[in-house]
């Protein structure tokens, strides 16, 4: 069997996607805005997962001159519960730069789209080919998937020179004609059909094709090295409250949850427990000295890279902190308006219904 056909190939995918393609908000347009909203939205998210966040994201900011005013807390708090904060950030800066460089267009470049903040080769190309037509290769971890198993790659797909063959490989198929939907249809088929350990290789339009399919080694296709079990760390909370106030503190940027507001803690030193680490972490961030109450709820969170364990503790101020610009001092109600660290949304909203019920 020899190798894939790049027209055969283009013919039989598009015509499948033609008839099989999921209706999704970001493919009734081509606004080139709302197609960079979503490719940055969509990156390591779930379709349906992120699928309400695009349209609340859209309504908040329906230009992109509407997200380059925006504060970044405005911009945090409708992403709030999506994750990878750092993605908001970006798309926040890249409104800015096109708005100031590019006069508030999209520029309808690979090269610079590659250049805004934020964007690799697999969103520049993404954006490029959707938006305005350019026959540019797009190469998520769907399409890896398929190619490698389309063209049999038996080595490891994680590894940058593979990475490398395997866009060139996708460079050579893209559809001049039609390289919008040429990407989009490659990834749903990687997404729906072509799937990590259950391929429906019997409904695939590409199945003639695939060398990994005739060699009975789609299950075993894509390769890739043993990946790192999550490292589990310790942490400790401090949910701080006096007369209707708590304290919360801004995650450095670059740091896990960056920019987001918290109560303040964090991971554990080696060895050291929780209570008696808290309020060392606490002094260290505000400056406040505090006494550490009950436990009030246990953390348990997975993050792509680790896994924390641990709890949020309700604390007393010794003496009533003061607030600066990484570090408020502020009334629950406004604290919930804020960009928050999801869970310890969860703690305030707990004991703001608590203090409330304690009114009536």
């Amino acid at each position: 069997m020899g190798e894939p056909s790049p027209a055969e190939v283009r013919s039989r995918l598009l015509a499948w996607y033609a008839a099989n393609r999921r209706d999704l908000p970001w493919r009734r347009t081509r606004d080139p805005y709302r197609i960079l909203v979503a490719e940055y939205l969509l990156q390591r998210t779930r379709i349906a997962s992120g699928t309400p966040y695009y349209e609340r994201f859209l309504t908040r900011f329906p230009t992109v001159h509407d997200l380059a005013a925006a504060s970044l807390d405005d911009v945090l708090a409708v992403w709030e519960g999506l994750g990878f904060y750092v993605r908001a950030k970006r798309l926040h800066a890249a409104a800015r730069v096109i708005v100031v460089e590019h006069a508030g267009k999209v520029p309808p470049s690979y090269e610079a789209l590659a250049a805004l903040p934020g964007i690799g080769p697999y969103t520049a190309g993404a954006i490029a080919s959707i938006a305005f037509g350019i026959a540019a290769p797009a190469v998520d971890g769907n399409v890896l998937r398929v190619l490698a198993r389309l063209f049999r790659i038996r080595e490891d797909v994680t590894s940058v020179i593979v990475r490398r063959r395997i866009v060139e490989l996708a460079a050579t198929l893209v559809s001049p004609d039609a390289p919008g939907s040429f990407n989009q249809a490659i990834m749903e088929l990687g997404a729906t059909t072509c799937t990590p350990t259950s391929p429906a290789c019997d409904r695939c339009p590409l199945e003639n094709q695939c060398l990994a399919r005739a060699a009975g080694e789609e299950h075993e296709i894509p390769i890739t090295a043993n990946r790192k079990k999550l490292r589990a760390v310790p942490v400790a909370f401090a949910l701080i409250e006096a007369n209707g106030r708590v304290l919360l503190v801004r995650r450095e940027s670059g740091t896990l949850l960056g920019g987001l507001w918290a109560l303040p803690g964090g991971e554990v030193p080696s060895r050291a427990s929780e209570r008696t680490s808290l309020p060392m972490l606490v002094k260290k961030q505000t400056g406040s000295v505090i006494q550490v109450g009950p436990r009030w709820s246990p953390v348990d969170r997975t993050f792509s890279h680790r896994k924390w364990s641990g709890s949020i503790y309700r604390c007393s101020p010794a003496r009533h902190p003061s607030s600066g610009e990484k570090v408020r001092w502020i009334p629950i109600a406004e604290a919930l308006q804020l960009p928050l660290v999801p869970f310890h949304r969860e703690a305030l909203e707990s004991l703001s219904g608590l203090e409330s019920f304690a009114l009536l």
